[in-house]
């Protein structure tokens, strides 16, 4: 297997494999995830695809059906499963976001973004430092997570857009810095990209009422609001869309990873009628093979069903807030020493080493006691849990035995090594 990696996947990541010894996953269910070798595991990782967990059965008997029937359209007839999906994530969406466009992966999501701002004169993109999928947007990767992919510049004018707005980088949440950015062409022109918790800069969770000044910033000068909800989205903060939290309605919204349920990949940009204007005039303004296709319409359509009857934002903050606590109390021995401490949000949850290497080993010691977890690609000291909507209460303790067991260890073999 770890040759296989070797010889066409990536160098990098067989020699992290062999070096951990991580294993090879062969199925999942629900919360658990098994082995070649059926060890089984508690799945805290994700990056927010799972929800519902692995395989929610109604998820699956609608992809069935579907699979049945008709799973990729022609792209020359209308779909009713398209028009199912749209109308049913639009319900779910702030007042005024009726407008929908389907894609595959959240990166697609941001390219759209990109070219509706382009289209409505928005040339001047605003980023937050550590923002992950912001990079995409005007195709430069200034607001990227720190220390990735940086220079890669020269290579992102080449996948299209000609053309490559300005884009310039502020710290997050720091609304005076958004303001004095947005002051510095009257606004107009700018395009602002902004995640109501960054995920994998770190899972930073801004100030409160952050969201609300920034989108206020924005109507004050005319600017383009943009949520990036693709990790945040979906129940995931307590609440259907972080931004909701705030009472904030972006001008687009980003959503993504768990709307396809964990069972196929889909992704969606959700609008007012004015910002979906210009692609109203030219349908191919933005368009892929996939963008639509009725499997994935058929996942979206019973994921937000599934989402709805079983309460999975009341279910997030309850648990979210479980496990915040616990998780806090568990490492409180080792802070601020081997961990600096414990943040999140609803089931957006960070537990920061004193560094990546520390992390690393951290994530190997949440991996021995059967809980997977991941560090962050933007701030690799944090170790990001982003658990099921599904836990029970005994999984619940799980994780926070095993998090405060692969602290007091880390802890342990450090003294030793001293």
């Amino acid at each position: 297997m770890v040759d296989g990696y070797e010889r066409h996947v990536g160098s990098a990541t067989a020699r992290t494999a062999a070096r951990r010894v991580v294993p090879v996953e062969a199925r999942s269910a629900g919360t658990r995830v098994w082995d070649v070798d059926q060890r089984e595991y508690l799945d805290c990782s994700g990056s927010g695809v799972f929800p519902l967990g692995h395989g929610h059965p109604a998820v699956l008997e609608a992809l069935h059906r579907q699979l049945d029937r008709h799973s990729v359209a022609t792209g020359t007839l209308l779909s009713g499963e398209l028009a199912d999906a749209a109308r049913r994530l639009a319900a779910i969406c702030p007042p005024g976001l009726d407008r929908v466009h389907f894609g595959c992966t959240g990166a697609e999501t941001v390219r759209t973004a990109r070219r509706l701002a382009w289209a409505l004169g928005r040339r001047r993109v605003i980023t937050m430092d550590g923002g992950y999928l912001a990079m995409t947007l005007g195709g430069a990767v200034t607001g990227g997570p720190r220390g990735v992919g940086r220079d890669q510049g020269a290579a992102a004018r080449t996948t299209g857009d000609q053309v490559r707005p300005e884009v310039v980088t502020v710290p997050y949440g720091d609304v005076p810095a958004v303001r004095r950015a947005l002051a510095q062409d009257g606004g107009g022109g700018c395009c602002v990209v902004v995640e109501p918790v960054q995920a994998e800069g770190g899972v930073r969770v801004p100030p409160p009422g952050y969201l609300r000044e920034v989108a206020e910033a924005c109507h004050r000068t005319g600017a383009l609001l943009v949520v990036d909800e693709i990790h945040t989205g979906l129940g995931r903060l307590g609440a259907w869309w972080g931004c909701a939290v705030e009472g904030v309605t972006p001008d687009l919204l980003l959503t993504g990873e768990g709307l396809g349920g964990g069972c196929v990949p889909v992704s969606a940009v959700v609008g007012t009628e004015e910002v979906f204007a210009p692609m109203g005039r030219d349908p191919l303004l933005h368009a892929s093979t996939f963008c639509g296709y009725p499997l994935g319409m058929a996942a979206v359509t019973a994921t937000l069903e599934v989402m709805d009857r079983e309460y999975v934002p009341a279910r997030a903050e309850h648990l979210g807030k479980r496990l915040l606590d616990g998780l806090s109390c568990a490492v409180r021995p080792v802070v601020p020493y081997q961990v600096r401490g414990v943040r999140g949000q609803g089931l957006l949850l960070g537990v920061e080493l004193a560094d990546a290497h520390l992390a690393g080993r951290f994530t190997q010691g949440l991996l021995d006691r059967r809980v997977l977890a991941g560090q962050c690609l933007g701030d690799s000291a944090v170790v990001r849990l982003c658990p099921p909507a599904s836990l029970t209460d005994a999984e619940v303790d799980w994780v926070v035995n095993a998090v405060g067991e692969a602290a007091a260890a880390l802890a342990r073999d450090l003294r030793y090594a001293w």
